[in-house]
Parts: structure tokens; sequence; C-alpha cells
């Protein structure tokens, strides 16, 4: 499968320790070697970086694994794609506006190709193209991004709905998609960051008092005493562990989060993804179980 890797936190912080596992894992310790992207929220701004090359031998996951940016909401993805085409529009992670605020998307999974469930059965290309959320490359994540956007504006129209009342949306729309695929996602407009779990995602939060880490996927440890303030509160969270000396907590499959100032702060069930022992019909951006 793909995988996903977020970060939220208390302060702004740099990930180039975590991302220096995961960028192990697109090509050299796994096979996630069809793209890669990372995308930092800084204030209102983001940056994000893109390459279809494998991570493991990209120069941009160089530059980035070398360059200490700091965010307090990261989102990055690593892919394996069995369908569609290896190209930069279709490499993760998505980025939209709404509400005045950048919107950034990493989807690890599989949908159908017509993934717009019944509520939305009856729009047209016109009110499609009449919200600014379409697709440009084929692949069913970026799809599943832009009918998310079409819906919450549908939903609360041009104002921005507070933080619980997003969360519930959220939610409900989930469980629309989720019951038709895998859909584990992470998704965040640089205020919070939601992780949702269909088959496979875990977190760790790091707080004081803050201990030695060691990556999972290369013999590379850091202790995080060093770098830190008794203050400091970040929550890593991937589709596996990325270091092998941490608790991390396992979602259950089936549950949306909510991340904030570094710590998870709300939860609610949804669906996990339903049995697939093959490839799900007009999936255009499966990834491999």
């Amino acid at each position: 499968m793909c995988q996903l890797l977020g970060m939220n936190c208390n302060t702004p912080t740099d990930i180039c320790f975590s991302f220096a596992g995961f960028q192990r894992r697109g090509g050299a310790t796994d096979v996630h070697a069809d793209g890669w992207g990372i995308a930092f929220f800084e204030g209102r701004g983001a940056r994000l970086f893109l390459d279809p090359q494998p991570s493991c031998k990209s120069p941009v996951a160089e530059l980035v694994r070398n360059y200490p940016i700091h965010s307090k909401n990261v989102i990055a993805h690593i892919r394996k794609a069995t369908h569609g085409r290896v190209a930069l529009e279709n490499t993760h992670p998505f980025m939209r506006e709404l509400w005045g605020h950048y919107w950034i998307f990493a989807h690890n999974g599989a949908l159908p190709e017509n993934l717009a469930p019944p509520t939305e059965a009856s729009a047209t290309h016109d009110e499609a193209t009449e919200s600014g959320f379409q697709p440009v490359g084929t692949t069913d994540s970026e799809a599943a991004f832009c009918w998310i956007l079409r819906q919450l504006r549908q939903r609360f129209g041009a104002t921005p709905p507070a933080r619980d009342d997003l969360f519930s949306a959220l939610q409900a729309l989930t469980l629309e998609l989720g019951a038709r695929g895998e859909f584990n996602y992470l998704l965040s407009n640089g205020d919070w960051l939601f992780a949702h779990c269909s088959t496979k995602l875990a977190f760790v939060v790091r707080k004081a008092p803050f201990d030695v880490a060691h990556l999972a996927d290369e013999d590379l440890s850091v202790d995080f005493s060093e770098l830190t303030t008794a203050a400091d509160r970040v929550a890593v969270i991937a589709t596996t562990p990325l270091t092998d000396n941490e608790q991390w907590t396992t979602m259950p499959a089936g549950s949306l989060w909510l991340f904030e100032e570094g710590e998870p702060v709300a939860q609610a069930a949804t669906v996990a993804a339903p049995p697939r022992t093959t490839p799900l019909p007009g999936c255009t951006d499966t990834c491999t179980p």
C-alpha cells in the first residue's frame, strides 16, 4: 500500500528525523517507489514538494531531509501505484483553497472510479466546475479530495464552520466514501490535522520528559531532550510506526481523529474498509495490500 506521514505540533517543529525513516520506505526498505510528496504549513502559507521519483533516490527528498522547515502541521505521502501512470499530477499530497485557507490531503487505499455517493449522484459537470474543485490528475485520491471540499462548501457556504462542526461533517462524508473502499487519509487546513484510519494508521505523542528515539528503517537516533523544551508537544502519525523504541498507538480501523496542538482531541467512529481480495474495478490509484 501507499504510506502516509503526518505531524501536528503545539510549536513549529521540523520533521527531519521522522522524514529520514519515511524517505527510506520509498524504494529502499519498502516498495513505494512511484513518487512522493510533502507539504508544510507556515502561517497562512504552505510549501509543497512533489517528485514522481522514488523518495530514496530523489534529490528533492534529500533537500527536505536536510532542510529543517519548522511547521505545526505537515503531511507526507509515498506512492505505490498499480493503476494510473506515475506522473507529477498524480503525486500526493494535493492542495486546494477553501474559505481563504489552503487545504492539504493525502490518501492511502483504493476507491471506485465513479466514487460520488448517492448524495451527489445528480450533480452535473457544470456544478463541479462552478465549485472550483476539479481533479487535475487521474487518481481516485484527488477526486475524493475534490468531492469532500465540494460537499463542505455546499454544507457551510461561504462561512467556515467551527472546529467541532467541521469534524462532524467530515465524519459523515468519510462514512459515505469509507463504505466504498480503502480510505485512509490525512487532511489539514493548517489549524487542525484530521486522520482517518480505514485499515492501518498509528500515532505517537512526544512530550516531556523527552527521550531518545530510534528509527525502524535506518540506524539513526535522536535525543529529543536536547532539542526541545518542557512545553513542546508533537504528534506523529504514520501508516506503520517509524521508530522501534517508542510506544505507538494503533488506531482502530474505522475511526476518524482530530489532532490539535500536538495531541488527539477528538475521535469518532466511521467504517472500516470492506474486505478486498482482488483490486476494485475502476480504481485508478490502487495500492497493493
